[in-house]
């Protein structure tokens, strides 16, 4: 296997792919990393600093005070925004309902993907976001692009934010997961697009089990 090998996944929102890049990692030791928490922390700052997404100039001051870190506890990785660890908060729904006008900016997604690539350097890693095989690593050994129906999308989301005890509707999370899929396909910087070579994975009736099991089965060959 090569020195340095990347996994890709890009995909739709609650499509489940932190899910399957945490239990590719786990299981070929690969680190994990969560672009798309990186976004969040930064809109978590911005909302606290009340930091205008639209305002270039104050982004990019702002943008050289935020430290981002990934560390490991009881097999998760967790995230921390200048040493605080913001795991859990940057999952609620006003941090949903807020990102993807901040990862939409030219400033924001210039920073985190220059801290990306710089992660895939040095180790074995397994990346999820939107535009990780497409941009961020184009040279990936493996993209994979995942998708499911809306409505099981939205399901899923639900169950997790009520399982948090979150106050939300299930049609609070269907529009918000319609917005972003609006938003990620169609912005300006780096849109959600599957590549070309990308395994496509459709787990719209696939356990969290099978779906391992299908990719492992497919990129086995190349990890020898």
């Amino acid at each position: 296997m090569d020195k340095n090998f990347v996994i890709a996944i890009d995909g739709y929102s609650s499509c489940g792919k932190s899910t399957l890049a945490k239990a590719l990692a786990k299981h070929l030791h690969f680190v994990y990393i969560d672009s798309g928490a990186m976004y969040r922390a930064v809109t978590l700052y911005f909302l606290r600093n009340k930091i205008d997404p639209s305002d270039n100039q104050k982004i990019t001051e702002a943008l050289q005070h935020i430290q981002l870190n990934f560390h490991s506890r009881d097999y998760q990785t967790h995230i921390s925004l200048n040493g605080e660890e913001v795991s859990e908060e940057i999952r609620q729904m006003y941090i949903s309902e807020r990102v993807s006008d901040v990862s939409t900016n030219r400033a924001v997604r210039a920073a985190m993907v220059k801290q990306q690539q710089l992660m895939g350097k040095s180790k074995n890693i397994v990346m999820d976001g939107r535009d990780i095989g497409t941009a961020v690593f184009p040279d990936a050994q493996v993209k994979i692009f995942m998708t499911a129906d809306p409505n099981v999308r939205a399901q899923r989301r639900y169950n997790e934010l009520i399982a948090k005890k979150e106050d939300v509707s299930f049609e609070e999370i269907v529009d918000n997961l319609a917005h972003r899929d609006y938003q990620d396909t169609t912005r300006k910087e780096s849109p959600l697009t599957r590549a070309e070579e990308a395994i496509i994975l459709d787990n719209t009736e696939l356990t969290e089990r099978e779906q391992l099991k299908f990719i492992l089965q497919l990129i086995k060959p190349l990890l020898k």
